[in-house]
């Protein structure tokens, strides 16, 4: 990720030998190296328009894992956008709220909701659920990720914890109309969270292998990409931490692809 972050300037060019040249010529080399310095200069405020929203960016390895992490937007921002998520965002009911895990209902727990661009649908867990219009908070999020990160995503999912009770189990963001090449862009607002990745070889009783879980603590406002091939061989979770008291909302920015272009 630091491709992304503000570069730094470019030194002057001299030589020893244009000091001896005429003054006529001279005047040109000076206004030649200015009119560079000048493209250069334009140059460089594109590639940073294009990433207007430059963060210090924390990189997490592993083996098979490529995430990067930064704080996305300060308090008093995330503040509003909780709140501004909180008035805009309905949440599925019925059997919407509901997966299905070996062949067994269960209800979820948590509260989730998907947005998207328009005819956009997502099938995990048995469910198939279809995106509802941008909000405009969700809009502004999503291109806030999308200045600072250069990707372009179509859908959402968002996930509202009420407190540490509510969780998420084991799982992989792998399902087939997911772009295999586009990372998924995990944006936190509310209660600081636990997030646990775990590797597929080094799960259950029957493990393989011994591969140290990553934790990370999500942090409110913050953004964490996971970048290929991290969920072809790394599970994640939000385990139940009871100890924590107030809501946290969270939106994980996903790039469908068409059935036409795949």
């Amino acid at each position: 990720m630091e491709r992304f972050l503000i570069p730094g300037q470019k030194k002057r060019s001299c030589t020893s030998d244009a000091l001896t040249r005429s003054p006529r010529k001279k005047i040109k080399l000076e206004k030649d190296e200015r009119m560079k310095e000048e493209k250069d200069e334009v140059d460089e405020d594109s590639a940073l328009a294009e990433f207007s929203h430059p963060v210090p960016w924390q990189k997490i390895e592993a083996e098979g894992l490529d995430c990067d992490y930064a704080l996305l937007f300060a308090k008093e921002e995330a503040d509003q956008l909780f709140k501004q998520l909180e008035n805009e965002v309905v949440y599925s009911t019925g059997e919407e709220a509901k997966v299905q895990v070996f062949g067994k209902v269960y209800s979820i727990p948590r509260k989730q909701a998907t947005y998207g661009d328009a005819g956009l649908t997502y099938t995990y867990s048995g469910v198939t659920r279809s995106a509802c219009p941008w909000t405009p908070t969700l809009e502004s999020i999503r291109d806030a990720v999308t200045k600072t990160t250069g990707q372009t995503f179509n859908f959402v999912l968002v996930n509202r914890y009420k407190d540490g009770q509510d969780h998420m189990g084991e799982h992989r963001d792998d399902e087939k109309e997911l772009d295999p090449l586009c990372p998924i862009a995990s944006v936190s607002l509310g209660a600081a969270r636990d997030f646990i990745f775990r590797h597929r070889d080094a799960r259950g009783k029957h493990s393989c292998r011994q591969i140290e879980p990553v934790k990370l603590e999500l942090a409110h406002g913050s953004l964490l990409l996971m970048n290929p091939p991290t969920n072809t061989f790394w599970y994640h979770s939000l385990p139940v931490r009871k100890k924590v008291l107030l809501p946290r909302i969270n939106l994980t920015f996903r790039r469908i692809v068409l059935a036409s272009k795949k």
